[in-house]
């Protein structure tokens, strides 16, 4: 029977290695434009259609501003210094966020699916996310702001490692 010690010494929480690709910062920042654009250009277009409301919008308007100028000129470039991941013949690696940072670590025995997700917007930037699912409750491990190539292959190599390792998944 194995110790703690040695199963710590195979997979242990730590920071990934590799970063996204710096388009994302694009994707990051076009995604959270169209986010906050919205309800902005609908305050707005209230605001002045409707007179009567344009003084009780105000407050709204300039918060969902402020809003826009972080989500547009700050959190993209932060994420892009926070977000890291890796993948080794033991586990896959991710680190993510940017107010709250999240470090997770999925060991390759516990792996069930490994899936490279594009979305509209990620195609644009030639972006993907590579999504994998462990039998963990919490859920799977994403890891965005991917190279669509870099994600395809990781993917790839991580079904071949997974389907390798011992192990049930669960």
């Amino acid at each position: 029977m194995t110790s703690i010690a040695e199963h710590q010494n195979d997979v242990r929480l730590r920071p990934p290695s590799l970063r996204v690709e710096r388009r994302a910062i694009g994707w990051w920042m076009l995604r959270n434009a169209i986010a906050c654009g919205i309800p902005l250009a609908a305050l707005v277009v209230a605001a002045n259609i409707w007179e009567p409301a344009r003084a009780w919008l105000a407050a709204p308007v300039v918060a969902v501003a402020l809003i826009l100028v972080v989500k547009v000129a700050i959190e993209p470039w932060w994420r892009f210094r926070v977000h890291r991941w890796e993948i080794t013949e033991r586990a896959s690696y991710a680190q993510s966020g940017w107010l709250v940072v999240e470090r997770r670590v999925a060991p390759t025995s516990r792996i069930q699916t490994v899936d490279a997700v594009r979305g509209p917007l990620e195609q644009a930037f030639g972006l993907s996310t590579l999504r994998v699912t462990t039998a963990s409750s919490y859920g799977a491990i994403a890891i965005r702001g991917l190279d669509r190539r870099t994600a395809e292959d990781a993917a790839a190599r991580l079904t071949v490692v997974a389907e390798l390792s011992e192990g049930d998944a669960t």
